[in-house]
């Protein structure tokens, strides 16, 4: 611990000595003879250019946002679906100019969901809920999300929680990079690409803005951002804001709800001295939804949900309120740009993230024989014991000794780190040299906790208070870990510029160490308790953009990215079975996920429409998967494991204008992607074999997907339509179950009214979410070798297994009323 601390320390403290060495210079070249010297803005210089190697702080961007993002909202490019990009491989851009029109409660999954390449599922109107996105048909967990510079995905599993992140009123842009995220992103399984956040920056003079929804399910919503203006004779300016969402359940009983707070502060001196503190914290409850089969999804359709009736006399884990979702985050950055000298830069970007929380469930388990490992004990939970469960309960048969437990699977995380970079500029060269450091401590637990058997409601919603306890004195967990994870990644780039800016050949390595340390308190597991495992890998990178001229613009770029086994993978947990051991077993030699990403490209940036066009290319090695293996008997066991490999090709296309005819602005984007499975998977029904998927469509892969957006705006009326297309989708590697094509359509319309003294803008719009009410399926949840039985490559008769999937939101309206101040 005391050797964490120091490196943090040490990250920290450059922010404090840089800030005099700043300070020092924006007092000597802020003024020469009491003149304020002006730098000439119509020439960008080399250090201004935008690279693929510079996204660890919103400073970053944001000299190329003063040109291309502000300005009024009506005017802009696709009605604010385009920028103007200047990035050495694919990137596009969500900006505040389309996020306002959009239903306000809309997490940043639903706002990217027209953009090239991405595929997006809602599984509530409000997006409280935990929803799914792929980037070229590869899954979130492939993705690094950050927002003001540092890392969202869950350290663990890689999981990203969109309804968490931010409120879509405070948002400035989003920015989704299809092929690979930048060279100091702080990411450990990016091996898809990334998506970055960027907060609004507080306003200038004191106000705010105040709004509040309506709508279908019940569904209300209120959020009020003050904006404190300059403090005093200080640059220092910012903001607070908080919200308040709830809905009922569109499928089944329960609800969601969520309360968010977000403050930004900034203070700017000098020349390009930034020093900001972002704090973010969410709280949520939700009701989880359960995912289909096909053959439910056939026979009931939407109405597959978690049971409203409770019986005392009969208790069932199937009860909504069993399976809810509370959890509770906090976010800290501090993002900060310091400027050295002439010619040398410090960007700091130091980061805290906590979470803490569960995904609910419940199980009979039994207290006159519990399975303890390999041992068997009794066990007692609050009054209730070996001796009296039956007659509590009127067990007979081969009920005798259960009785209903929640079981929730507990995580919490603590995640501190910090991301430094130099970097150092000399005529048409600029060189970049960083380190990032992180240290995070995962507790994962599974406790056994009383129910409230007159209501069915959990004690604790958390599985804390009455434990079950067995005879040998231990508190039984279905899961008990401790995982401590320390990233070491160096990174150095360096960028020529060359023919006045016109090209620019880019080339870096980024070299990143990681270990975790594992304890698995459970007893009798196949690892022993202290589990060790460190990956290392080396990644390349490099990218040439050449300016044809000033609307024609080329790019290739080459990228390596990996991603590490997930922290499940080393350790044993869940039921134990007499001779097969945990239902889940551990797989902790498992190496690392390696992808490399080509692409080519064209850019075409008129003053009216705006274009783009991207070959890619991705090859990946070790793919990881995870399977679950059904035994003879009727037991089971899920396992993660290297799957080989797959490739894909595809295009990526979008086009946009600023208002061509009466105000309107429209926007198209397409992607087709051919991906294709390199390796045979082994097989889930327990046998040595494997199922044929060499060279079939890799899953959870659309090869088509087409986006437009329709907008009209003349500064007072305005107005979106959009429709988004995605192709049938495999849900298993043998490629005999899939998800039908679908199309989903939006329409948003509202209008600004003038400013009524001090109440500016006032604003009301509508926002009507899947008009068509297309029942679908949207993503498949849980991915199978094959869902029917087939023949193996070594001749085994292999029986299918089902996949999972998840259903999409209905047709949903919401009316909102804002007003600034």
């Amino acid at each position: 611990m005391a050797s964490v601390l120091s490196r943090l320390l040490a990250t920290s403290m450059l922010v404090v000595v840089a800030a005099p060495v700043s300070l020092a210079y924006g007092a000597s070249t802020a003024a020469v003879g009491g003149t304020t010297v002006r730098h000439d803005a119509g020439r960008r210089s080399t250090e201004d250019r935008p690279s693929m190697m510079g996204a660890t702080a919103p400073t970053d961007t944001a000299q190329e946002e003063r040109v291309t993002v502000q300005g009024s909202r009506h005017s802009q490019i696709a009605a604010g679906l385009m920028i103007k990009e200047d990035a050495p491989k694919s990137r596009s851009t969500v900006t505040q100019a389309f996020i306002a029109h959009q239903n306000p409660a809309s997490n940043p999954m639903q706002l990217i969901s027209l953009l090239p390449g991405v595929n997006t599922t809602s599984l509530d109107p409000l997006g409280l809920s935990s929803g799914y996105m792929s980037m070229r048909g590869l899954t979130q967990d492939q993705v690094g999300y950050t927002l003001e510079g540092f890392p969202l995905n869950d350290i663990g599993n890689y999981a990203i929680y969109p309804q968490e992140i931010t409120d879509a009123e405070n948002l400035r842009t989003i920015n989704v990079e299809q092929g690979s995220a930048d060279l100091d992103s702080p990411h450990i399984s990016a091996t898809g690409g990334a998506v970055d956040m960027y907060l609004l920056n507080p306003k200038e003079k004191f106000g705010g803005t105040v709004d509040a929804s309506y709508g279908s399910y019940n569904s209300r919503r209120i959020f009020g951002r003050v904006d404190t203006g300059r403090v005093g004779n200080s640059n220092v300016k910012g903001f607070v804001s908080f919200s308040y969402a709830a809905e009922d359940s569109w499928r089944g009983p329960g609800g969601q709800n969520k309360m968010h707070g977000e403050t930004k502060w900034v203070d700017e001196w000098g020349k390009g001295n930034v020093i900001s503190f972002t704090l973010v914290g969410n709280h949520a409850t939700s009701t989880l939804f359960p995912s289909t089969h096909m053959s439910d999804w056939n026979a009931k359709g939407i109405h597959n949900a978690y049971s409203g009736t409770w019986d005392p006399k009969n208790p069932s884990s199937d009860y909504y309120e069993l399976h809810r979702n509370p959890f509770t985050n906090i976010y800290a950055s501090a993002p900060s740009t310091f400027t050295l000298s002439d010619h040398i830069k410090l960007t700091e970007t130091p980061y805290f993230w906590y979470g803490d929380g569960n995904g609910g469930g419940a199980y009979s388990e039994n207290l006159q024989n519990f399975q303890w490992g390999t041992q068997s004990y009794t066990g007692s939970v609050g009054s209730y014991n070996a001796s009296n469960v039956d007659q509590a309960f009127g067990n007979t048969g081969k009920n005798k000794g259960n009785i209903l437990l929640y079981n929730p699977s507990n995580t919490q995380t603590y995640r501190p780190g910090a991301v430094t970079k130099v970097t150092i500029t000399t005529g048409v060269n600029r060189l970049m040299l960083g380190y990032w450091f992180e240290y995070s401590k995962q507790f994962q637990t599974g406790p056994y906790s009383l129910i409230n058997y007159a209501t069915g409601k959990p004690l604790d919603m958390l599985g804390g208070g009455q434990n079950l306890v067995l005879s040998n004195g231990d508190t039984a967990q279905y899961r008990d870990t401790l995982t401590q994870t320390r990233i070491h990644t160096l990174f150095i780039a360096d960028s020529l510029s060359l023919l006045n800016n016109r090209l620019n050949i880019e080339a870096g390595l980024k070299y990143t160490f990681v270990g975790r340390q594992g304890h698995n308190f459970l007893p009798d597991t196949s690892t022993g308790p202290y589990i060790n495992q460190s990956w290392q890998e080396p990644l390349p990178a490099a990218s040439i953009r050449y300016k044809i001229n000033a609307e024609n613009q080329l790019f290739a770029s080459v990228t390596t990215n990996f991603r590490i086994p997930m922290n499940v993978s080393l350790y044993d947990s869940g039921a134990y079975y007499k001779g097969s051991g945990y239902s889940t077993h551990a797989n902790p030699n498992m190496r690392p996920e390696v992808s490399i990403s080509e692409e080519l490209g064209w850019r075409y940036q008129g003053p009216l429409v705006m274009s783009s066009l991207t070959y890619f290319h991705y090859n990946f090695t070790n793919r990881l998967y995870s399977q679950t293996v059904q035994l003879p008997g009727g037991n089971y066991y899920s396992r993660s494991f290297n799957g080989g490999g797959m490739h894909a090709d595809g295009l990526d296309f979008e086009i946009g204008t600023r208002p061509i005819f009466y105000h309107i602005r429209p926007y198209f984007s397409a992607e087709y992607v051919h991906a294709i499975t390199d390796s045979n998977i082994a097989a889930s029904g327990g046998i040595t074999d494997y199922v044929r998927s060499k060279g079939k469509y890799a899953p959870q892969t659309p090869a088509y997907q087409f986006g437009f957006n329709l907008s009209y705006d003349d500064g007072h009326l305005f107005g979106d339509y959009s429709l988004k297309y995605v192709a049938r989708q495999y849900s298993t590697f043998n490629n005999d179950q899939h998800i039908p094509s679908y199309v989903l359509m939006n329409i948003d319309v509202g209008y600004h009214f003038p400013d009524m003294g001090r109440f500016k803008s006032p604003t009301i719009r509508l926002n009507l979410q899947n008009i068509a009410n297309n029942h679908y399926l949207g993503y498949a949840s849980g991915v199978q070798a094959n869902a029917t039985s087939v023949k193996g490559v070594f001749g085994s008769t292999l029986k299918g297994s089902a996949p999972t999937y998840g259903i999409a939101a209905p047709f949903a309206a919401l009316a909102t009323a804002s007003v600034d101040f």
